[in-house]
């Protein structure tokens, strides 16, 4: 198989259940028709309507946890609103996943959900554990008969299941690794809980060239993209312990734990630190709930981040340099869509590139991007040429976005300047876009030693040294005076920073963004919905660059 463990169905299901929750199979028939009690055509019993009342919850859910506890899969599908999903996943819980004498245990309903507790046994060539877990159900009124039934989620089955995922029980197709960091810590989980989905999948791509052996677990096999694309698959219950290999990655133990600290503040939080000497990723964190690495896969706007790579392409092509004019008016208009600057910004006609840049004034970029010899394609030709962004060709060691920055015309030309229409990024990108900005060189961010695997690192020219020189001091200047002085403050030592706040449609509150550097560490963070730059954005990463030293 090529994920996971290897998978041999047998024919064999649950164990009846003896004794277990007491459940019985009180009034099946019932249950199936309706509830509606004594004999008579389908056509007497009146549809119901209207929310499961507390009987109707207890009977649909007690007479699925009894159906499931027998191993009875079609038969406790059939007391769900979805059995063509349900039944294939129920089946797979005592077939391929092998769990048997299944005691389910409910909870006091609250409305019509009901928590319960799983007691189970996994079993696999003479090899056995315990497994317990809690969960909860939903009962609702089905749509067509107007039963109440158990609304279907795999999350029913086992709390981290989502859709497509099965469960399997056998040996490991991949042995276990020990995951290092530089400085030879061991990266677990448990110590550092957002490297979980991450450390699944070196295990995924580096198990079988780290020198261990494989050993007997119970995994959820995850469908494609349900645990972010490339994700491998989640450990639940080890029944015989493989030999860990062991797989040293760039993580630096300090600022990786300085980084789940941060982001554990704001919710749908993502940030990245890398050696911009180096292109060796030194920290990603992501508090999601959905396990997705936003951090490294996140495609949305970046904001006024975004103005690094527009700054450089003005530069470049001769347009405007750190002290030259950028004039910073209350709008600009391109193309019939008019840009404003935040609220309470003063318009400032005298303006520098240098200014406008550290107050992040919008206006200004927009008026600049309509000069000779910039096109549609400009930004992009920058984007890829210099930053080596945009050509799907990073290769991290795990699976990646490495941005977009299309050629377009109209509005979105004007836009991408500023982070907005149809520029796509997240933290590596921006955290990649600081580090070539300060140092001149891209470096394309790894988590592990290309030499472990013969990866091919992406290259780009990077910028010409004037370039990089006031790149860096712009945003020296927009750390110690401009819009990110406050999260700033207090970090000593060579820094810099440019903050971005992201419109998002349907969403009352921009994302936050925001990228710096200290000394040989450069970083970026996002928040989903945090404001302004220096809100939420801005703490994370000055944490993170705290701890960089």
């Amino acid at each position: 198989m090529g994920k996971g463990v290897k998978a041999t169905v047998i024919g064999g299901v649950f164990a009846v259940m003896v004794g277990g929750a007491g459940y019985g199979v009180y009034n099946i028939v019932s249950a199936v028709n309706g509830g509606g009690g004594g004999g008579g055509s389908d056509a007497a019993v009146t549809k119901k309507s209207g929310p499961p009342d507390e009987e109707e919850v207890a009977k649909a859910s007690g007479a699925f946890f009894a159906a499931w506890e027998k191993g009875q899969a079609e038969q406790a599908a059939s007391y769900t609103n979805d059995a063509g999903e349900a039944a294939p996943l129920l089946a797979a819980y005592g077939e391929d996943a092998r769990l048997t004498d299944v005691e389910i245990t409910p909870g006091t309903a609250t409305g019509t959900t009901v928590p319960f507790r799983v007691k189970a046994t996994a079993s696999y060539d003479g090899k056995s554990e315990p497994l317990s877990y809690k969960s909860e159900l939903t009962v609702v009124r089905g749509e067509t008969t107007g039963r109440a039934l158990v609304d279907w989620q795999p999350s029913v089955v086992h709390p981290d299941l989502r859709d497509g995922d099965t469960l399997v029980t056998g040996e490991a197709a991949q042995p276990p690794i020990e995951a290092l960091g530089r400085d030879g810590t061991v990266l677990t989980e448990e110590k550092y809980p957002s490297l979980g989905p991450i450390l699944d999948t070196l295990r995924e791509k580096y198990g079988d060239k780290a020198g261990g052996t494989p050993g007997v677990e119970l995994v959820i096999r995850h469908a494609d993209g349900t645990a972010g694309e490339g994700a491998g698959d989640t450990t639940l219950l080890t029944l015989a312990k493989g030999k860990p290999g062991q797989l040293r990655t760039t993580l630096s133990a300090g600022v990786q734990a300085a980084a789940e600290k941060a982001v554990k503040e704001f919710a749908e939080s993502s940030v990245v630190a890398v050696r911009p000497s180096t292109g060796e990723v030194l920290a990603v964190a992501n508090h999601r709930e959905d396990g997705f690495n936003a951090a490294f896969q996140g495609r949305v706007a970046p904001g006024s981040t975004m103005k690094i790579v527009t700054s450089a392409m003005l530069i470049d092509n001769g347009v405007a340099s750190m002290n030259g004019p950028a004039p910073c008016p209350p709008t600009a208009t391109w193309q019939s869509q008019t840009f404003k600057n935040l609220t309470g910004m003063e318009p400032n006609e005298n303006a520098t590139l240098a200014n406008s840049f550290l107050r992040s004034c919008n206006t200004a970029f927009i008026k600049l991007i309509d000069e000779e010899p910039l096109t549609d394609a400009s930004l992009t030709q920058e984007a890829q040429e210099r930053f080596g962004l945009g050509r799907d060709d990073w290769k991290t060691g795990i699976v990646s976005f490495d941005g977009s920055v299309p050629a377009v015309a109209g509005p979105d030309r004007a836009a991408g300047a500023i982070g907005q229409g149809q520029v796509q990024m997240n933290p590596l990108n921006m955290a990649s876009v600081t580090a070539t900005a300060i140092t001149g060189a891209f470096r394309q961010p790894y988590l592990v030693s290309p030499e472990l695997d013969g990866r091919q690192l992406a290259q780009a020219k990077g910028l010409p040294a004037g370039t990089a020189a006031q790149l860096k001091q712009m945003m020296r200047l927009t750390a110690t005076q401009g819009t990110a002085q406050e999260a700033m403050a207090g970090l000593g030592g060579d820094i810099g920073a440019k903050t971005g706040s992201a419109e998002v449609d349907g969403n009352a509150t921009s994302d936050s963004w925001f990228t710096g550097f200290r000394g040989d560490v450069a970083a970026a963070a996002m928040t989903q919905q945090g404001g302004h730059g220096g809100d939420a954005a801005g703490p994370i990463v000055a944490a993170v660059l705290r701890a960089g030293g």
